[in-house]
Formats: C-alpha cells, structure tokens, sequence
C-alpha cells in the first residue's frame, strides 16, 4: 500500500505561483504513474496533470502552459508548479498514484488524502 501526503498549498493572489508537493511512501515500487487532482466546491474532482515514471505527462486544457508536473523518483516525490493562478483555480488538490497509467488519467481511486488547499484571491 502507498502512502501519499500532499503539501504546499496556501492563499495567493491572482497571478501568483505556488509549488505542490506529494510524497510517497510503502509500497513505491508499484507505482508508475502519478498524478494530481482538483476539487472545487460544488464540482467534481478534476485531473490536473499525470506524470509516469518515464516522463511522459498529460495536462487538463486548463492548466496547460501554466502548470509543470514533475518528479523526483530518488525521493518518491512529485511536484505541481503551478504560475499565473487564477481564482478559478481554487481548489483542494490532491495526488495519487498507481501502477497503471490509464487508472491514473481515469481518477477513479477509492482511497484519496486530505488534500491541500489552494485559494487564489486579492
């Protein structure tokens, strides 16, 4: 079993940069790919990025040129660098991970974190 803790959230004013953590632990051997997830009140959770153990990422349309998903495979840990915020980017993120790429871009896990909240205000 994995264990993932997220981190780096905060309060940020509009076109601001704020840099997630999620790092993991256990069972890391199984995992592959790893992504990060979105909720905002009211909406469903969303995908934000993915990254496999490769390199290879997908992004939301959303965030496409503003948001860098990264990982550090030594330390089981990745990152969401996330530059030119909007408000509707205020949201709760989350990460999670597995060994299938497809599950990760599907979203579809029983098991998530507490989060991190991101709010982007003036």
């Amino acid at each position: 079993q994995v264990r993932l803790v997220e981190s780096g959230g905060g309060l940020v004013q509009p076109g601001g940069s704020l840099r997630l953590s999620c790092a993991a632990s256990g069972s890391i051997f199984s995992i592959n790919a790893m992504g990060w997830y979105r909720q905002a009140p009211g909406k469903e959770r969303e995908l934000v990025a993915a990254i496999t153990s490769g390199g290879s990422t997908n992004y939301a349309d959303s965030v496409k040129g503003r948001f860098t998903i990264s990982r550090n495979n030594a330390k089981n840990t990745v990152y969401l660098q996330m530059n030119s915020l909007k408000p509707q980017d205020t949201a709760v993120y989350y990460c999670n991970a597995d060994p299938s790429w497809s599950a990760v871009v599907d979203g579809h896990f029983q098991s998530w974190g507490q989060g991190t909240q991101v709010t982007v205000s003036s």
